[in-house]
């Protein structure tokens, strides 16, 4: 399996111990507790910083995991975690689009237990792609690899997408930011998560 060396900066002791809280709660939601779609209501509320923190925790306790760039429209994973690889990389794009197999599109990282199923190549209307069987038939391959598999998506109230990758996963934590995110959003966000069957394991307060 190839490599992308990654970067992910310190954080403050804080902010630390409070993802560790979560490292902990997620650990204890049990065994059939894989695949867990990390999201937020509308755009800039952390969502994405809470994925990698999440995944590098539970990696560095031991966990076998791997994160998947699930934002086909417009992920930020490849630069906030500066991606150093020679070559070309194949991601979720690729492989729901029947270019490239699995062995192609998931890369071992500098951080040890920490895989990656990044997104290269961006589009506009990815629900083709989302509702294709190859997404629940790559999350089960995942989930049988990994003791996690963490989940990064575009906001739920922007675009359908998240709702659409949550109906395949065990589980969602939904990201809001304090005294910024309407409660009206944060309900809606809540019936989206009801309606594709993906159980709400709880909440993370950012900022």
């Amino acid at each position: 399996m190839k490599t992308i060396n990654i970067t992910v900066p310190r954080l403050s002791y804080a902010a630390e111990e409070a993802l560790n809280r979560l490292r902990v709660n997620v650990k204890f939601s049990g065994k059939a507790l894989k695949k867990i779609l990390v999201t937020s209501s509308v755009p800039n509320e952390g969502k994405s910083h809470i994925s990698v923190y999440l995944w590098k925790m539970l990696a560095e306790a031991g966990f076998r995991t791997i994160l998947v760039d699930a934002d086909l429209r417009k992920s930020v994973l490849k630069d906030e975690l500066k991606f150093d690889y020679e070559g070309e990389v194949q991601g979720l794009v690729y492989y729901l689009a029947g270019l490239a197999e699995y062995s192609e599109v998931v890369y071992h990282t500098n951080l040890p237990n920490a895989d990656i199923l990044p997104c290269i190549g961006v589009i506009q209307n990815p629900s083709p792609l989302l509702e294709d069987p190859r997404l629940a038939e790559l999350f089960d391959r995942l989930a049988g690899d990994y003791d996690y598999v963490i989940v990064d998506t575009p906001p739920l109230v922007s675009v359908s997408d998240g709702a659409m990758i949550a109906s395949v996963c065990d589980g969602t934590i939904l990201v809001v930011r304090s005294g910024e995110t309407p409660r009206s959003l944060v309900k809606q966000s809540l019936v989206q998560l009801e309606r594709s069957g993906s159980r709400l394991l709880g909440t993370v307060l950012n900022g």
